[in-house]
Order: structure tokens, then sequence, then C-alpha cells
């Protein structure tokens, strides 16, 4: 049965409502700006409904009643973004967290995920008030263990930790609690009482993450979420709940090295271009800022197959290293392995190799590995990959002060890529002597650099670069 329409007057001026019709508004006094609305009642403890705030009006019932706001009056919340006291994290989420949101972190097991949040969670609670952690994989001893390694034993009186897998009890906590920031570690541990499935299931995910999304929007707190993935790095379960959170990120990097990697795949507060370094230390997580020279610190000198290239992520330059190896191959069809490059984008430079500049690669395995497990968006690497290639190939050595960037086409030309000023002022700064880039980026150059700049036109005039 319908539930019958409530009519309430809103002034059209300043949002202000009345239960009766006047020609003047009772809160800010403006004349002829009411307007009639009807609002249909709805339960109290409806869970399904996602409301506007703080900022609705209420029903009847007690519930929170949405109705449409002008956008113009729509306060932004890009003046109250929240310092996680860690620079890399800030930079992938788009300047620090937003209030309201929520955050969707996913890793490989021991990759540093749990590590990374507690110190955030450690800064929050120190700075801005109560933090509630919520564990349903790990007892309070264990990430009281962790907490006192990472943040060495100076633990905020204000984190609180709850080790919790029943959704609607975390949600009576938090009302009770009223935290600033809340953590669910994980989602796939997470279940309701309401269903009868397993826990990691589509609907038990589904409605545990949609009461989360309420526990956030309503009390304007953000939420990070934990996610598992499978082995082949992708996340596990059903994948609903990265359509419902705000922002997805990535946490990659090898278990045997300490250099991790933060990527958004998601943002709807920022962009998805930017990426995080970090360096696993006994103590936690410690940022890198200076990423393009720690990868660059073990790089060979004048070394077959390796080639220093340089990609633009989010807001700055960053210098990495391509190596390749060409083997002959005995029999079958030859291999052709790529870690951090697309398959097809390979696939496409040593055809390009082979028919331009007269390569026989047919009976040979290839090769190609970006150094640092970096994986590059864009086709900034182009030219770097099939310099790699020739190489080692030929055996001609490329000097490794020299930087080369560039777009290769299906002819062998040339391709102009973005911010090359900007890359070619960290390649000064790093001490790089001469830098190979497209003709129509060296053309367009706004300053003149301190290096040695050749612009070329098509691949096949790399031939004069080797020694």
């Amino acid at each position: 049965m319908a539930k019958k329409a409530k009519t309430i007057f809103v002034c059209n001026e300043c949002g202000g409502e009345s239960s009766k019709w006047a020609g003047q508004c009772p809160v800010c006094g403006a004349w002829n700006s009411m307007f009639e609305e009807k609002v249909i009642g709805c339960k109290a403890d409806d869970k399904r409904r996602r409301t506007a705030g703080r900022a609705a009006g209420t029903d009847g019932a007690g519930a929170k009643a949405g109705r449409p706001e002008k956008l113009a009056a729509v306060k932004s919340g890009e003046t109250s973004r929240i310092d996680t006291g860690i620079g890399e994290l800030n930079r992938v989420l788009g300047g620090g967290l937003v209030s309201g949101s929520l955050t969707l972190i996913s890793g490989e097991p021991g990759i540093g995920k749990s590590t990374i949040i507690l110190q955030a969670a450690q800064h929050i609670a120190k700075t801005r008030g109560r933090v509630l952690y919520v564990s349903g994989e790990e007892s309070e001893e264990q990430i009281k263990m962790r907490a006192d390694r990472v943040c060495r034993g100076e633990i905020s009186d204000r984190l609180f930790i709850l080790a919790e897998t029943n959704i609607e009890n975390v949600s009576e906590i938090c009302r009770q609690l009223e935290p600033e920031f809340l953590i669910v570690d994980s989602i796939q541990t997470m279940y309701s009482v309401e269903l009868e499935s397993a826990p990691g299931s589509v609907s038990q995910v589904r409605i545990c993450g949609n009461e989360l999304m309420r526990i956030g929007k309503s009390d304007n707190i953000p939420v990070f979420i934990v996610a598992h993935v499978t082995k082949s790095g992708e996340l596990a379960g059903p994948r609903i709940v990265e359509h419902m959170v705000d922002c997805v990120l990535s946490f990659t990097g090898d278990r045997n090295h300490e250099l991790r990697i933060l990527r958004a795949q998601k943002n709807r507060f920022g962009t998805t271009s930017e990426i995080g370094a970090f360096e696993m230390a006994g103590e936690g997580l410690i940022e890198i800022e200076n990423l393009s020279g720690v990868l660059m610190e073990e790089m060979a000198t004048d070394s077959e197959g390796a080639v220093a290239t340089a990609v633009y992520e989010g807001t700055r330059p960053l210098i990495l290293e391509v190596q390749a190896l060409t083997g002959f191959c005995g029999a079958g069809f030859p291999r052709r392995t790529s870690i951090g490059i697309e398959s097809s984008r390979l696939a496409m430079l040593i055809a390009v190799l082979e028919k331009r500049m007269g390569l026989k690669l047919d009976n040979q395995d290839v090769y190609v590995n970006v150094v640092g497990g970096i994986r590059p968006e864009g086709t900034f690497t182009d030219l770097a990959v099939a310099l790699a290639v020739y190489s080692s190939n030929t055996g001609r050595k490329l000097d490794s002060r020299t930087l080369v960037l560039g777009e290769v086409g299906l002819t062998g030309d040339l391709r102009a890529v973005q911010n090359a000023d900007k890359i070619i002022r960290e390649a000064e700064r790093l001490g790089f002597e001469r830098i190979v880039m497209p003709v129509r980026n060296a053309r367009r150059l706004k300053v003149k650099p301190e290096i040695d700049v050749i612009g070329i036109r098509n691949i096949s005039e790399v031939r004069e670069l080797f020694r």
C-alpha cells in the first residue's frame, strides 16, 4: 500500500521549510518565495536509502527525507580534505581524504595495506578525533603488535580497535562512538544477519557495502575498506563494491623487495594518473619523494639492452629504466614476454623494428622489463622499448646518460608526447647529458635546455645514436 505524501512549503531562496504556506519566508524573510513540495514518508530504519546527509530535512516518521537542492548552493568538498599525515597517500587521493567518501584499497597479502592504513589512522586520531579500526581477520593483540612497531609506542588514546564481522554491530558502535574515520578490514569478512548467505558472497558484499555507504554519507565519515585480491591481481569476489565506492586504490610491489607503488584505479575526487611510492621498512612504510633517483641508482653504465626513458605520472615526471633481452629460439614459436609493457604493444613495436630497421626477430625470444615493477601508462616508452630490443639484438650499447622518449607509429614515425619540458628539467636534475625525443617536441620547447636535445622523425634515424 502506497504511503500518503506529506505537504511542506520550501523557500526558493534559502531552502527554509514550513508546514504552512506563508507569503513571507519565516527563515530569511523573502516574499513570495515559498513553493509547495510533496514528500512521501519512509521508515526511519530503511537502510536501502542513501540520504543527503546533515543538510536533509526530516519527514513525519523521523527518517531523513531527500529533496532537490541548487547545485550552485552545494558546498564543495575540496575545502574539507583530511590530511592523512602521509604525503604520497594524499597525492594519490587528490589532496587528502574527503569527508563522507568511501575508499577501497586492495593488494596482495603482506604488501602493506594494513600498515599504511594504520599509519594514517594514528595521524588522524592525534590531529582530529576518534578513529575506529574494525578488523574481521586479526585479533586486537595482532593489531596492537603491528601498531607498536609502526607507531613506535606512541599510540593515540583516540584510536579504537573492534574485532567484529557483524555489520549491524559495527553500525551501532559507530552511532555510539561517532568516529572521525572508519576502517573496515576486510569487506569479504563482513556479514549481515538479514541474509543467510556466507560472508564474501555477492549479496553479503552488496548489503554490507550499502550499510557502510549509509554510515559514511549520513554521518560525513570517511571510510576505508580493505579488499582481497586473486593470484592474478584482480579484486576477489564480487566486483560490485568497486562501483559503489568513490575511490579504488591498488597497492602493488614485490614482497621480496622494499619498493611499493600505490595507484588510484578510480577516483571521483581527483585524477587516476597519480602514483605514490613507498619503501617497506621495519618501522612501517617510508615515503619515497625522489622515485626517479631511486629507480636509476642501479642502472648499469652503458649496458646492452638497457635504455633510460621517462613518463609523466599525474603531476610529476618519472625516470625509468627499460631492459630487453633477445635470444635464439631453438624450436617452436618465439616467446614474447613483457613486464610493465602491454604484450600487444610489444608485438607492434617488434613488427616495426622488423619492417623499418631490418631486424630479424622471427627466430628470437624477446623479453622486456620495466625495472622497479612500475607499469607506465600511455605511449611515452615506445621508443625506449624499441631501442632496448635493438640494442640487445645487435649488441650495440646506448650511452647511459641518454634519455629516450616518444610514441612510435606503425610507419616508424615518432609522434609528440605531452609535458616534454617538465621531463627535460627532471633529466637535467638527474645529470643526463642528452635527450632523444620526437622532432615536434624538440621544436616546441619554450626554454632552451642545458642538455643536448636530439629531435628525430623516424625510428630508422636512431642508428647513429649507438656506438
